[in-house]
């Protein structure tokens, strides 16, 4: 999954870790939100605060958790679940890919 994490942080915050979207309450270099916190806690039991994401590591493993539900090699579904729902994440995908 390395390409693909590297494509979603380049889309998602260009690197940095500090990263913070007042609009959507998104953090850290892969800009998880507090809804997507929630469903991690719900499936894995495994609490973090949204203060955590600035941590590239926590954040990767909650990102690698849900690639791994999709499952390698399906770059795009994985990358559109990400970004949410509907035609959106055709646009992202696109992003995506260009950095893959």
């Amino acid at each position: 999954y390395d390409r693909l994490v590297k494509a979603i942080v380049k889309v998602e915050s260009a690197g940095d870790t500090l990263a913070y979207n007042l609009g959507e309450e998104a953090v850290g270099a892969f800009q998880i939100r507090p809804i997507r916190l929630l469903d991690y806690y719900q499936r894995t039991g495994i609490i973090y605060k949204l203060k955590d994401c600035h941590n590239f590591e926590i954040s990767k493993a909650i990102f690698l958790y849900y690639a791994r539900l999709t499952g390698y090699p399906d770059y795009e579904t994985i990358a559109r679940n990400w970004n949410g729902s509907g035609k959106a994440t055709l646009d992202y995908w696109k992003k995506v890919k260009s950095f893959l």
